[in-house]
Parts: structure tokens; sequence; C-alpha cells
């Protein structure tokens, strides 16, 4: 199958839909978790009438947990709303056709209200809020992610099952860098890199990972908003891929004691002109930086702790963000230190950042929200920048990232940062989301309880 272009034309599509080579488009958002969630809709209505007039969805789409329950709390209670509609307006500039569902096309939405506001706390609007800021400086954010996953053996109905137990990853070893060690999983991998550049996606590099059976495949970055409709999109395919091939994957950020999944982010500005700003003159002692990259990484240590949440949204995400678990722990940058949360790479026109701290699981319109508005905190304030962290960072006695979901949501809660930047509205949003999956957390019983306490106690 031949790449269809990207985006798609209307023109093209019409065509398409016309001949009945294309019957359904999916109009999909993004919603708290970074899903993309939707309706599949015949062709020909599409290009009748939501082309122009969009599509209705319930509100709750974008107020609730994992498992698509609501409640109060949230900046909009669905249930005092009477689960009232918004109207998703598609944005033809992600419009594509999807090689793994054949006669298929795909169109990301903007959320917005009835009367045509756009939905403040909806993820994609929130990123674009922190962009829109950015333009006022005459500035633009390029981003690409790396986000791992671990594959196993089973389908997600035989992984449902057995209680996800006894779960049997596709490689066995650590095939970190491995050409041999992926070798039973290449067919797959190849399919799903074959598949995504067909979807309009740059492919850059594919390895194995340290856990087994965990995979990185990453994708040429592009302007920031881009870059996360195409990660949202990557996550579904690669979850409608491997269902099809009859196996199960996890982007979950910590599967198990072994290594988890990260997401790491690497970001850079340019001006509005497409000249990149973060390089300096080579002058000083700021790692090949100029001021406003300086005043940049400053404002990520300032905001890293407040922050954290948009990056680690779940119970289990803290589960990876521990000692010992090869994640940062620590607010520190460094030269290409990988032991700190922000890593400055590359040189010249290349140099960026590499945030280190979100993991498979976070949704990826939020992290990197979160990585403009530190930014632009550092900017206007002209933070100085502290001394690089060399060698170990994990030894060091820094200040922490919070150590849990609980502290996190206080310290967004608490943050002055994250009003002035996203507004109360999105902070109230975003700590009632955490709040939910708190409560649901803490009525669970664990098997690590189970196998401590049933005999013993």
């Amino acid at each position: 199958m031949s790449a269809a272009p990207f985006p798609l034309p209307v023109e093209r599509l019409r065509a398409e839909v016309a001949a009945g080579r294309i019957d359904n488009v999916i109009v999909a958002v993004p919603d708290l978790q970074g899903r993309l969630q939707g309706s599949r809709l015949d062709g020909e209505h599409f290009c009748e009438r939501v082309l122009d007039d969009g599509f209705a969805a319930c509100v709750y789409l974008l107020a609730a947990d994992v498992e698509m329950n609501t409640g109060p709390g949230y900046a909009v209670d669905p249930w005092a709303a009477g689960f009232g509609d918004l109207t998703l307006t598609p944005d033809l500039r992600t419009l594509r056709e999807l090689p793994w569902d054949p006669g298929t096309a795909l169109v990301v939405a903007d959320a917005r209200w009835p009367d045509g506001r756009p939905v403040g706390f909806a993820p994609r609007q929130v990123l674009q809020t922190q962009l829109d800021r950015l333009a006022e400086r005459g500035l633009v954010a390029y981003a690409g992610t790396e986000l791992e996953f671990i594959l196993f053996r089973e389908s997600f109905q035989e992984a449902y099952d057995r209680d996800f137990r006894g779960l049997r990853t596709a490689t066995r070893h650590n095939v970190d860098y491995s050409i041999v060690g992926v070798t039973e999983i290449d067919p797959l991998v190849r399919r799903i890199r074959r598949e995504m550049r067909q979807a309009g996606l740059r492919l850059e590099s594919a390895r194995g990972e340290v856990h087994p059976g965990q995979y990185e495949i990453v994708f040429r970055y592009a302007d920031a908003l881009t870059t996360c409709d195409n990660h949202a999109l990557y996550k579904t395919g690669v979850r409608q891929i491997v269902a099809q091939e009859g196996l199960a994957v996890t982007f979950m950020a910590k599967y198990d004691e072994g290594e988890g999944n990260s997401c790491h982010v690497h970001l850079s500005l340019r001006h509005a002109d497409g000249t990149p700003v973060f390089a300096g003159d080579g002058t000083g002692d700021r790692a090949g930086m100029s001021p406003l990259m300086a005043h940049f990484v400053a404002g990520q240590l300032a905001c890293l702790r407040e922050l954290t949440l948009l990056q680690a949204p779940n119970v289990n995400s803290y589960k990876r963000l521990a000692p010992g678990a090869f994640a940062p722990t620590g607010v520190a940058w460094g030269r290409d230190n990988r032991t700190c949360p922000i890593r400055v790479v590359g040189d010249g026109e290349s140099l960026r950042i590499e945030h280190r701290v979100a993991g498979g699981d976070a949704n990826p319109y939020t992290v990197v929200a979160a990585i403009v508005a530190a930014g632009l905190y550092g900017i206007e304030r002209e933070l100085p920048l502290p001394p690089a962290q060399v060698g170990n960072a994990f030894a060091l006695d820094l200040p922490r990232l919070p150590g849990s979901l609980a502290e996190a949501v206080r310290l967004w809660e608490e943050s002055a940062i994250a009003r002035d930047a996203f507004g109360v509205e999105v902070v109230t949003h975003y700590a009632a989301a955490a709040r939910a999956e708190l409560a649901e957390f803490d009525r669970a019983v664990t098997d690590w309880e189970r196998r401590r306490g049933f005999e013993r106690l």
C-alpha cells in the first residue's frame, strides 16, 4: 500500500468517499489521558455536514477517569450539566487515511462549547494556550517524543482473562540496542513502522530497550501540536495493530519491578521565521546555550515540582519516578547527562532540551504544555541558570520531584505558577482528575497486601 498524501486534501477525501474507497471517518478528540475518543461517521455524512458544522459529543469525554467514570469536582460537572454536548470541530491539518483500518480516515478535533468558545481544559486547548503565549513573543516550539512500550505474547483478551498476571514478554532478555535479540518481534515492529509512515509520521529510529519485550520507536520532530497529535495517533495505532496480530502491549509507566516505559520529550524554540534561538555564540559558561535558552532551562527547574502533575498524572507514574528506577528523582539539569530530568543535548541549530520526567502513560498535550509554560516562566523573569550537574545526579542531595500523586496534586493546587500559566479552571479540572485517580486507588486492595497479610496478619 502506497502512502496517501498527508494531510489528506478535502477534495481527495470527497473523491475517495464517492468512489467507495473510504466509507467512514473517525472524528476524535484527545481526552484527559491523551487517548483519542470519538465516533466513526459515514463518509458521505462527514463530507456533507460535519466538515462545516462539526460533530456533537458528550461533555463527559473531557471530565472522566481512565474507566470513563465521572462526577463532581471537575471544571464542568457532567451530571449537573445533564450530560450535554460539546462540538468537535475537525482540524483538517490532521486528516489522514489509516493503513491499519482499511476504508477509514481519521481527523483530530478541537472541543468547543455550543457558542463556539474553545473548551479551555481540553488537553489540546491547554497546549494551544501555551503555544499562543509563545507566539506573542514571535516564538514557535518544535518537539519530538520518544515513547516506549512493552509487548506481550498474549492477546488483550487473554491478558484480561488472566487478570494481567503471568504474561509473557515478547523477548526474554534485556535487548537494549540489540540487533539479534529483537529478531522474533521484528516483523511486527516493521509493520508498525511501515504503517506509521503511510499515515504521515516521519520515522527516525527504532530499537529494543532494557525491559524484556520493550521497544522504542522515534519519529522526527515537528511543531509541538503536530507532534502531540502524532503521538496520540501512534499510541492508538500501535494498540490496534498489535491487537490485529493477536498480541498485547502496554504503555503504562511501570508494568513491574523492571525498567519502566518513558516518554522523553525533545524540545526547542525558533523564531516564527524558522530561525533557531537556543544556540549561543560560544561565549560564557552556558554549555553552548543562548541567554534565552538558559532562562528557558532555568524555568524548567523552577517549575518542575509544581507542574509534575501534568507530566505524571497517575498513581503508577510515581513507581517509575522512584530511586533505582533509572528515571529522574531530583531537580537538576546537565549537559548530555541522563541522570538529570533536564538533559541539554545537540549543538548549534540542533541544541535542545530533553525532558525526561514523563512516562509512557502521560498525556502528550499536557506534558508539552507544562514544558512550554515552565520555559516561559524562566524567560519572562530572566531566571539565572544554576551550574550543570556533573556525574550521577541520582546520588546527589537535590530537591526532589514529588514522590507520589498525592504530593504532586497538592503542589499543583497550591501553585501560583500553575494558576498564572494555566488559569484556575485548568488547575481545578486536572486536580479533580488526579483526586479521582487517588480515590480509586485508595479503594483497591492490591496483590501485595494479600501476599503480605493474608496468612501472617
